[in-house]
């Protein structure tokens, strides 16, 4: 396990906009309290909360990878208009002790739906 700091700096912040997560016409997810994750020079991170995302439409994959600043994560995939998008999300549920902010919360690759703050 690695703490953030300087040499790789993680922040976590309320995103204060609405954000909408789609596939095809489809809303996966929608909420008003998605979290935003900076990390180091990656591009930011929305989080947004299991109980804003239709699950009945995601299942659970054999999918897993490690972050040595998160912890273990699992994957959905996304079923939804007669197509499946394999390892779609992400999703650490016991992150490590620095992270726990995101733990309950989903994020999702935006090569394979589209995500927007719209509000």
């Amino acid at each position: 396990m690695k703490l953030p700091g300087p040499d790789h700096p993680i922040t976590i912040t309320q995103n204060p906009r609405r954000v909408r997560v789609t596939a095809g016409d489809i809303v996966i997810a929608e909420s008003t309290k998605a979290l935003t994750l900076k990390e180091a020079k990656y591009p930011a991170v929305q989080y947004l909360p299991r109980e804003d995302a239709n699950m009945a439409l995601l299942e659970r994959t054999e999918r897993t990878t490690h972050c040595p600043y998160k912890g273990d994560a699992s994957y959905f995939s996304i079923k939804a208009d007669g197509k499946t998008l394999d390892n779609a999300i992400w999703t650490y549920e016991t992150p490590f002790p620095a992270m726990t902010e995101i733990s309950g919360h989903l994020a999702f690759y935006p090569d394979k739906v589209k995500i927007e703050e719209v509000g």
